[in-house]
């Protein structure tokens, strides 16, 4: 039975099944990309809800693990050489479980690294720039007076969908015709842009030519299905 006394967070989180991959995570658009993972491999693990809403991400058993205070984090009781490894940030998130389950990324290294890039696209471009459509367009950014900033973010999300479109032309999924974890990083993404942050006339989703039948494909998989509702939010 794997000891993970030595991670604080196990003190407000406590492990049922300390030998399964611990989940500290809520189902936002970054969350979901671990619980879809998980749930795509089958890796056994179980997951603990953080509850943003409440400001516990910056509790300092949360902080123990992500000094960032953002949701996903992960404890896997097994990492490399067998011992705990505590990990943070969605994309290496990703890339470690495609690591550990052998699923989900090519192990030719050109295909490896294009699937990466692909990751890092919607880390860097897509999260950012989406979440500050949502902001300017269904939160506190409803209240300025000054739209300039709603139609910045507005223009860079269309450019970045059509940059995904393109990418898409000929193709069932992004790098081709194998899903990979560069389908599970961007699907939570586009679902909320168009749904919670309710922009799909703003970013004119439905022009796009490759785009919306993706998202289908992708919200269509039982394990996506899954790991949207993983943690639920309270």
């Amino acid at each position: 039975m794997a000891d993970l006394s030595a991670f604080p967070i196990t003190k407000r989180w406590p492990a049922r099944h300390p030998d399964r991959i611990q989940l500290y995570s809520l189902n936002t658009p970054n969350g979901v990309k671990a619980s879809i993972m998980l749930e795509e491999t089958g890796l056994p693990y179980e997951a603990h809800l953080v509850d943003i809403t409440d400001d516990q991400s910056h509790t300092s058993e949360f902080l123990s693990l992500n000094p960032n205070g953002k949701i996903p984090a992960i404890l896997d009781p097994d990492g490399p050489g067998g011992r705990p490894l505590g990990l943070f940030e969605s994309g290496a998130i990703l890339i470690y479980l495609a690591d550990k389950s052998g699923t989900f990324m090519s192990s030719d290294a050109a295909v490896r690294y294009e699937t990466i890039q692909w990751v890092f696209f919607q880390n860097a471009g897509m999260g950012p720039m989406f979440g500050q459509l949502g902001f300017f367009n269904k939160f506190a950014g409803k209240a300025y007076e000054d739209k300039r900033p709603l139609q910045r973010y507005v223009d860079e999300s269309k450019r970045l969908l059509g940059v995904l479109d393109r990418r898409l032309e000929g193709r069932d999924w992004i790098m081709g015709a194998d899903y990979s974890i560069a389908d599970i990083s961007t699907l939570g993404w586009i679902r909320n842009l168009i749904t919670f942050y309710e922009a799909r006339d703003l970013v004119d989703f439905d022009s796009l030519k490759n785009v919306p039948a993706w998202l289908d494909r992708g919200l269509a998989r039982p394990a996506v299905q899954r790991g949207l509702e993983i943690p639920h939010r309270p």
